[in-house]
């Protein structure tokens, strides 16, 4: 860490971008959101929201990690990690910190719920090592986003099951997120030989993999709950048909030497998003 006070927080600020801070921030939020939804007193949301932070924190700083030979070949002066801006031996200590904190945070609502939030943590720390490279790099993004609402709602007093329809959609929400998110990065990875599912469909099977998930997902939310759907829920099955080819192929933005879509993931927010407003909205999460 640097000595004088401007460097110091030159190094956080850093520190901060090699995060992930807009999906950290999106996740995290989606989390605290459902967490109100489900019943939550305030120092429940809190505990959700502080566990989902720390997990978060722990995946981007151990992804920046370990791919910062990788950034660093394909010029990602973003990254900052990659451009030197902060340590690769900082941020690998960062993360470890993060990944302690998550179990002990969650703890803080009851153990079954600390162990699901443990197990969705490890699943996505397996997606930056080993798995991003294999035909099995869905996997994690689905086991820990279907994680994600099963801790929410194990951590209520009591510790009631989660619903199975719940679960299912937040793990195909999570394997959309996938496709989606790798979609800026198919060139990079090429040259550094990543070769994930994603990279196996190419762009056009990637691109169509997600929105049929991101599809799946939320017409699992609207028709998975007791009852009939409601015009809300048809409107968030509509908005998943047409978010995602509006935000993929409306433009491009430059964020590095050369343009490059960063509109996939953002996309993939909006549609959680709209899916977690429709369950708080509707009552009928739990």
């Amino acid at each position: 860490m640097p000595s004088t006070v401007l460097g110091r927080i030159a190094w956080v600020l850093a520190l901060v971008r090699a995060s992930h801070p807009e999906p950290a921030a999106a996740v995290t939020t989606v989390a605290g959101l459902l967490a109100w939804g489900v019943g939550h007193r305030p120092p429940g949301v809190v505990a959700v929201v502080l566990t989902v932070a720390a997990s978060q924190l722990a995946v981007g700083w151990a992804n920046d990690a370990l791919d910062a030979e990788r950034d660093a070949a394909v010029g990602r002066t973003d990254k900052p990690v990659a451009a030197g801006a902060v340590s690769r031996r900082g941020t690998a200590r960062a993360a470890v910190v993060a990944a302690l904190a998550t179990p002990v945070l969650a703890l803080a609502t009851n153990p079954a719920a600390a162990l699901v939030a443990t197990a969705g943590l490890l699943s996505a720390l397996l997606y930056d090592w080993p798995l991003k490279s294999s035909p099995l790099s869905v996997l994690p993004y689905a086991v820990s986003f279907g994680s994600l609402p099963a801790f929410v709602v194990l951590a209520l007093p009591g510790a009631p099951l989660p619903p199975v329809w719940l679960v299912a959609a937040a793990a195909l929400l999570g394997a959309g997120a996938h496709f989606a998110n790798v979609l800026p990065d198919l060139a990079d990875d090429a040259r550094t030989g990543v070769r994930g599912l994603p990279h196996r469909l190419g762009p056009a099977g990637s691109r169509a993999a997600a929105a049929g998930l991101l599809l799946a997902a939320t017409a699992t939310l609207v028709l998975g709950p007791p009852g009939p759907p409601s015009a809300v829920g048809l409107a968030a099955v509509a908005a998943a048909v047409v978010v995602p080819p509006l935000t993929w192929y409306g433009g491009r933005t430059a964020s590095r030497a050369g343009a490059r879509p960063v509109a996939a993931f953002r996309a993939v927010m909006v549609i959680a998003l709209i899916d977690v407003v429709l369950l708080v909205t509707s009552g009928r999460v739990v």
